[in-house]
């Protein structure tokens, strides 16, 4: 055993003087585990909260209703559109159903919401009519 020792020494030896490699196999490496850490993505810096007042956001213009109750219902409804309503529906007073086909042959008998009321632009307005002397 001995000698095969000092020829194994001897062959390693010659194989490094000549540049020769010896045919040994390369030890088992265990896998190393490894971890990759990454970095958060930065985030921009938000300012402070301030104490300071915010401004109000804007106000709505509310609209006064004008009293159309006793005008013929064209006008009635030209009266509206010039205050700045213009969701205007109409009903038939009577309760037959009719259909206000020409307007300037009935009379506004009731309005709701009522006159005198401040409301937002978009406000429905409904004007309930009947034809002249019924």
């Amino acid at each position: 055993m001995r000698n095969l020792l000092i020829a194994t020494a001897a062959a390693a030896g010659i194989a490094t003087l000549t540049g020769c490699k010896a045919e040994t196999p390369a030890p088992a490496i265990p896998p190393v585990a490894s971890t990759v850490t990454v970095p958060a993505p930065s985030t921009p810096e938000l300012p402070e909260a301030s104490t300071a007042p915010t401004p109000a956001q804007p106000s709505v213009k509310l609209i006064k209703i004008p009293n159309v109750v006793g005008v013929n219902h064209q006008t009635a409804q030209d009266t509206m559109q010039a205050h700045g309503l213009y969701n205007l529906r109409e009903q038939d007073a009577t309760g037959q159903g009719r259909l206000l086909l020409w307007d300037r042959n009935w009379v506004v008998v009731r309005q709701t919401p009522p006159a005198g009321r401040r409301v937002k632009p978009d406000t429905v307005i409904t004007l309930y009519s009947k034809k002249i002397g019924e």
